[in-house]
């Protein structure tokens, strides 16, 4: 795939981020993305198809064979290169930093190099034309791959953000927890992750829907259920970090270092994402 892709919809989007070697939860988004009768052409992911969880090489397989659109993560791109790090933008000597180390060099060995050579010809940025719109999919920042954007990020950082992309709203993930805002008429949507709970300590994971509806575009977030406790399973076993492992059937992040103050003051608490209207600008 060229780095960068254009595509027009004019059917709803399912989007969906982070499946983090995670085969139950991506086996249960395809099965409800065939339940909703969206075709593979018409649902994104916004990267790091590989990370914590225990089943790297299979999970890439079945995103693959499966037709989906991907933008390129910081897992893929240091995959692909057979990087000596994630490139997750931890801190060092942090607990996130320590931790991946661990399911880093598990995935590292998992990969093949025709899946090394797949993530490596990946798109950085994807454009859509939806709805009168155009948006912007890209992996974490506009300026960098591994770059945190989480909702509670100044609305102007956002906001100058999505100026660099020359389109009318950004669709991102990386940071691992959905919302969706409108700044200064603009959208920033993130569909959260599927591979990994949102730290509200239900098991449940996150995706969303974007439709064309009216002059614009309707944007929800939906929740997903999945075999968690397998997922799991297959984690202790493998030898993976145990706070991922039972973050998986908690809800709950074992370490909080990425977040800001406001997301770590959210820990545990439930979310409720109300669809949203953003008219065309």
């Amino acid at each position: 795939m060229p780095k960068t892709s254009l595509i027009h919809a004019d059917d709803p989007l399912l989007i969906f981020g982070g499946a983090y070697s995670n085969l139950e939860a991506t086996q249960a988004m395809l099965a409800e993305a065939a339940r909703r009768g969206v075709a593979p052409a018409n649902i994104i992911c916004t990267g790091d198809v590989v990370a914590y969880c225990a089943d790297a090489q299979a999970t890439l397989d079945l995103v693959m064979q499966s037709g989906v659109r991907v933008v390129m993560g910081n897992c893929e791109e240091s995959l692909a290169v057979s990087a000596d790090d994630c490139g997750c933008g931890f801190e060092a000597g942090t607990a996130c930093d320590l931790l991946s180390a661990t399911w880093y060099a598990y995935a590292a060995k998992q990969v093949r190099d025709d899946q090394r050579a797949w993530m490596g010809a990946l798109p950085r940025r994807l454009d859509i034309e939806i709805g009168g719109s155009r948006l912007a999919v890209i992996h974490g920042g506009v300026e960098q791959i591994a770059g945190y954007v989480f909702a509670s990020t100044n609305a102007a950082e956002k906001s100058r953000q999505i100026a660099l992309t020359g389109a009318d709203g950004v669709i991102g993930g990386h940071c691992g927890l959905p919302f969706t805002q409108i700044i200064d008429g603009r959208l920033w949507h993130n569909a959260g992750a599927i591979g990994m709970p949102a730290n509200e300590g239900a098991p449940r994971v996150w995706f969303s829907m974007v439709t064309p509806e009216g002059g614009g575009i309707r944007v929800s977030h939906h929740a997903l259920d999945y075999d968690h406790a397998t997922a799991a399973s297959k984690m202790r076993a493998a030898g993976l970090p145990m706070g991922y492992a039972d973050a998986l059937s908690s809800g709950l992040w074992p370490s909080l270092d990425v977040l800001p103050q406001t997301e770590r003051r959210a820990t545990g608490a439930p979310l409720d994402l109300p669809d949203i209207f953003w008219p065309a600008p």
